[in-house]
């Protein structure tokens, strides 16, 4: 009946690239042959909206069957020519008035028989504003749109079960503006509010004190990474905070509602407003709700297991398989109203096939009323099947479970701010610290523990209201539908929450899936994040890459422009004079030191001044010395190694570094181009203290590698940089293979984050560690010797 009656109608879809509309246009392609599709996709910020149905939504695993189907022996058509054939793509948006389609897109939706809207901001923490102009409006444009082009498509709307807000007992299949418990709310009324609060908290963030933190809290994370980067991540921050305040005002106002988040508050609305809509314009275009619980893997369509995107349970099943949760508020004996996502779409479709004049107004698609999932039965489900398949850590150790408990939720979250308080000044800690390298991972761990902290604090906040959730979802316009249905529709679509056995679904069919699905650590054994390393540096050595860029203090060598200078300034003083000169630099240290992390450019030219008046003839043959004495003895074999080996793979080798040009002369026969600081010099032979250029740090970096690869022809995304400081970030983001030498604090977190490679380089065993910055001292007759112009003179 299904099929029969769907035939040769053109349907089309909004969001068909989230988890629901992936399942239902597969079904609908698979299980109805005679349709036609219309898909609604936005444009993304660098893929327009066809190609991203062919690479989102097409190559998804969902279609595999269907794949097989028509690329075996026996088809006469393509899996590629018939979704060509059968699916029509335009470039929308529902968040948008008309749906922001042209004149040609207009003329297509208009030849839809039947319009299925599934699209929505399904995040249960979306900021307050974006909840509105998708869950809320975005029903009513269609239906406005619809009236706009004189059709009337059966407009079949996905909403939610919750809309019923946080009530106990039963939640019958009506406008909550039309129950017993309506209180009376506007929703235009609540549209123009939820502008203004965008529009007022921009302009606070924009407010010179907040913007003035914004900055503080960009520095206290990338360091001295120039000024594009902090402008950037400025920038970032003030979104964010809109955001985050828009976020809170939406938890707020759902909850001084009666609603658990601006999901549920949002949606009830957008029902009201749709219905109020239509009958704005003489009820022309005919609406049918369908509204589904907590959509969770599939029973059996397309394939047992199959998911798109982690929902609500995933996150916390998979925190307490990690040993990460312990205990999540809720109810023991309550309802976790829970529906496969197969059985969804085949609602969804029976009700578009059934018609407007058969179909309810409101089909609610839940198991609660009569197949019900206790909490208790989930946790156990849960329990059983880990302790059976433990999850491991990254030591190979199976992780043992905590017992399951069920407090309140005001306990748990308290116990997980707390947690995040310590994890927060101990990480700040670290961050002061001057670590590098092995040390400073212990702060890339510490940031990641405090992550997951957060993560499991969001997810009680989002989640806790759900499992604390008494409502008793009916079903019995769902039941009503399935009636109509005959025995092959039966077969194909099946839409009774009462097939699925909780048992057998969570063991063997959603656990199973999920943790294929997060791709966690499942056997014993090392973990595998070293194999992942050795990947990564097969990637960086690979003879298709055109540059590799390398740092040199702390990169190459354990060493830096205060070793250097330190080196050649006090290889010809005395002792009363080395040690006036010791505790002088010793107690300019800390100055030095926030001078550096502040700006390193800045630091640079502050430093360099130093060497105002100094005899080039006499730096020429100091620095000879020193890269025996100093640099050879500090440097890391490894990243010596490293440069021989990007050189034997055909790679161009670059030094960049904010070193001296005259202190990194002895090194140019490792390296095709070595882009150094220089200075200026007088006419009799000295140095200035005055730089020539710019000295190449931070973004400069990242426009000098720009301009070498532009000259000589190299592309940027072939290129690999080698560097240890979050100062270099602009230099990494810029190549497309980063590589962490060593790092200090805040890049060891970075690049945790980003997963790029990290090298951990040591000095040659035996390499001499002085406790001060201070050079060999010279015999007298050679401390007495003077420089002066290179004419020679004595």
């Amino acid at each position: 009946m299904i099929a029969e009656s769907l035939a040769g109608k053109r349907i089309a879809i909004t969001g068909s690239t989230g988890f629901v509309g992936t399942a239902l246009v597969e079904r609908l392609l698979r299980s109805v042959p005679d349709c036609e599709l219309v898909l609604l996709v936005r444009d993304g910020k660098r893929t327009k909206a066809a190609k991203r149905v062919e690479k989102e939504l097409l190559r998804n695993d969902a279609f595999d069957r269907l794949r097989e189907q028509y690329n075996g022996p026996d088809s006469t058509e393509s899996f590629t020519d018939m979704t060509a054939r059968r699916i029509t793509t335009i470039t929308g948006d529902v968040s948008s008035d008309g749906l922001g389609l042209d004149d040609d897109d207009r003329r297509t939706f208009s030849t839809a028989d039947v319009v299925i809207h599934s699209a929505a901001t399904v995040s249960f923490d979306s900021p307050l504003d974006r909840a509105v102009e998708i869950n809320l409006l975005g029903p009513v444009r269609i239906a406005q749109l619809c009236h706009d082009l004189g059709v009337t498509p059966h407009l079949v709307a996905v909403s939610t079960c919750y809309v019923a807000g946080n009530r106990r007992g039963k939640a019958p299949e009506v406008l909550v503006s039309d129950g017993p418990f309506d209180i009376g709310l506007s929703w235009k009324a609540e549209v123009d509010a939820a502008r203004r609060l965008r529009s007022d908290n921009d302009a606070l963030s924009r407010q010179p004190d907040q913007l003035a933190r914004f900055r503080k809290e960009a520095r206290t994370e990338l360091g001295a990474a120039g000024a594009p980067a902090l402008a950037a991540k400025t920038e970032q921050l003030r979104e964010r905070w809109v955001r985050d305040q828009l976020v809170e005002a939406g938890r707020s106002r759902a909850a001084s509602v009666g609603w658990p988040d601006a999901y549920a508050f949002t949606k009830a609305l957008g029902e009201q407003a749709l219905t109020d809509t239509v009958a704005s314009h003489g009820g022309d275009v005919p609406v049918s709700i369908v509204r589904p619980s907590i959509i969770e893997s599939a029973w059996a369509e397309p394939h047992p297991g199959w998911i798109r995107g982690f929902r609500m349970a995933e996150p916390v099943i998979l925190s307490y398989a990690k040993g990460l949760l312990s205990q999540f508020p809720g109810v023991p004996e309550g309802t976790i109203d829970v529906i496969p996502v197969d059985i969804v779409v085949s609602a969804i479709i029976a009700v578009a096939a059934v018609g407007p004049e058969a179909a309810p107004p409101i089909t609610q698609v839940a198991s609660g009323g009569i197949n019900p999932l206790t909490y208790r039965m989930l946790i156990d489900y849960v329990s059983t099947w880990f302790g059976e398949h433990p999850l491991y850590d990254p030591k190979g150790q199976p992780i043992v479970l905590p017992e399951w408990r069920f407090p309140g939720r005001g306990k748990v979250e308290g116990e997980l701010r707390r947690a995040n308080r310590v994890l927060g000044w101990s990480e700040k800690t670290l961050q002061a610290l001057p670590l590098r390298g092995k040390q400073a991972e212990l702060a890339a761990t510490i940031e990641t523990r405090r992550a997951e902290v957060e993560a499991a604090t969001q997810y009680v906040e989002l989640y806790g209201l759900y499992t604390e959730c008494e409502a008793i979802y009916q079903v019995d316009n769902l039941l009503a539908v399935d009636r109509m249905l005959d025995d092959v529709d039966h077969e194909v679509f099946q839409l009774d929450p009462r097939i699925v056995d909780w048992e057998h679904y969570a063991t063997n069919i959603h656990l199973p899936a999920i943790v294929q699905h997060a791709r966690v650590k499942t056997t014993p054994g090392k973990s595998r994040s070293t194999d992942r390393m050795v990947r990564l540096r097969k990637q960086v050595l690979d003879p298709k890459r055109h540059v590799a860029a390398f740092d040199l203090e702390n990169t190459l060598i354990a060493s830096n422009v205060v070793e250097s200078y330190s080196f050649l300034a006090t290889r010809r003083l005395n002792t009363p004079e080395r040690v006036r000169y010791v505790l002088r630099t010793l107690s300019e240290a800390p100055g030095l030191l926030r001078m550096d992390r502040r700006d390193r450019t800045d630091f640079l030219r502050h430093f360099y001044r130093r060497y105002e008046d100094a005899p080039i003839e006499q730096i020429e043959l100091d620095v000879q010395a020193m890269m025996h004495e100093l640099i050879l003895t500090k440097s890391f074999p490894e990243g010596m190694r490293r440069v021989r080996e990007h050189r034997a793979a055909g790679h161009r080798t670059v030094l960049i570094t904010g070193a001296l040009e005259f202190n990194v002369a002895p090194l140019k026969p490792l390296f095709d181009e070595i882009i150094a600081a220089e200075m200026t010099t007088t006419d009799d032979g000295r140095y200035t203290g005055e730089m020539k250029s710019v000295p190449p740090t931070g973004e400069t970096r990242a426009q000098l590698l720009e301009d070498y690869c532009a000259a000589e022809g190299f592309r940027l995304d072939e290129c690999v940089a080698y560097a240890d400081s979050s100062s270099d970030l602009p230099l990494f983001e810029a190549v497309g293979f980063p590589v962490a030498v060593n790092p200090e604090t805040r890049l060891a977190t970075i690049a945790r984050k980003r997963g790029w490679l990290v090298e951990h380089w040591s000095k040659a065993d035996g390499a001499p560690k002085p406790l001060l910055p201070i050079g060999p001292m010279l015999n007298d007759r050679e401390r007495r010797r003077r420089f002066v112009s290179s004419g020679g003179g004595r």
